[in-house]
């Protein structure tokens, strides 16, 4: 028996609109592939939403980004482009990936003085990733600060599910008052591009880099290969944007739209 059947009738509505809210959570996960790794994907990008309860940054000679809740697999990361990491080991805590990244002519052959960088991923005892880390050479083509700011931008960012992509959104976070990396400075690291495409406010630098890889599923031998596309600002000389695909994971980071110009203003 209800005493207070108006009470009964808010309570009811609340419950059937919070599973509601929920079937709709399922849905949008599952229509992004129907794959379970993506529910976990999904899971982990609810997290950006609050950056600091659920991620820490270490900046050292590299960049890792530290999951205090972590929900991805290792295997996830297989799933994503169908490849293997360069290394697999064992360790006392879980296991440790690394991906090596390594610079090639239009031929895959290596290019001589070498240039590589590599990406590496710790999972703990369950199979879970706890740290993401991107060697110092990456960071010569994603500045530390700007790499943390566009990581934080995904929480409030827009899910395209035809591509299955997030679009940060630079309008809820921080802007970076650090000066951009000049073409110079990045050409001396990198050395000299696969190919430059001449634009009229900028200049694109495209490099090419093979994943060295222990194996590669039939029919995806082209996800090896990565492009990376540097767009270089004609008047400032500086590193405006970066693209590229890494073994299944797209990056692409309009700096500009993180930056504070202010400094400049005044």
């Amino acid at each position: 028996m209800h005493n207070n059947p108006d009470k009964f009738h808010l309570t009811d509505t609340f419950m059937t609109t919070k599973t509601i809210r929920m079937i709709c959570l399922i849905v949008l996960a599952g229509t992004l592939t129907g794959c379970a790794y993506w529910w976990r994907a999904f899971e982990t990008y609810k997290q950006m939403g609050e950056f600091d309860k659920y991620f820490n940054v270490v900046v050292t000679d590299d960049f890792t980004l530290q999951f205090k809740d972590p929900k991805m697999l290792s295997e996830d990361f297989v799933s994503l482009a169908n490849l293997r990491a360069s290394e697999e080991n064992p360790t006392a805590d879980g296991k440790h990936w690394r991906y090596w990244f390594r610079k090639v002519d239009g031929y895959k052959k290596i290019v001589q003085p070498e240039v590589k960088f590599y990406s590496d991923m710790n999972f703990n005892k369950s199979d879970k990733l706890v740290a993401w880390s991107f060697s110092n050479l990456f960071l010569e083509i994603a500045p530390p600060k700007f790499l943390e700011v566009s990581l934080r931008s995904i929480g409030g960012a827009e899910i395209n599910k035809a591509k299955m992509s997030l679009r940060g959104n630079p309008d809820l976070v921080k802007k970076v008052a650090d000066d951009l990396p000049k073409k110079s400075a990045v050409v001396a690291k990198l050395g000299q591009p696969f190919e430059v495409k001449k634009e009229k406010d900028q200049e694109v630098y495209i490099y090419r880099f093979l994943l060295d890889t222990k194996t590669i599923e039939e029919g995806y031998e082209k996800n090896a290969l990565n492009e990376v596309k540097l767009s270089f600002d004609n008047k400032t000389q500086e590193l405006i944007r970066m693209a590229g695909n890494f073994a299944g994971l797209k990056i692409s980071i309009n700096y500009r739209q993180f930056q504070d110009k202010s400094a400049d203003e005044t």
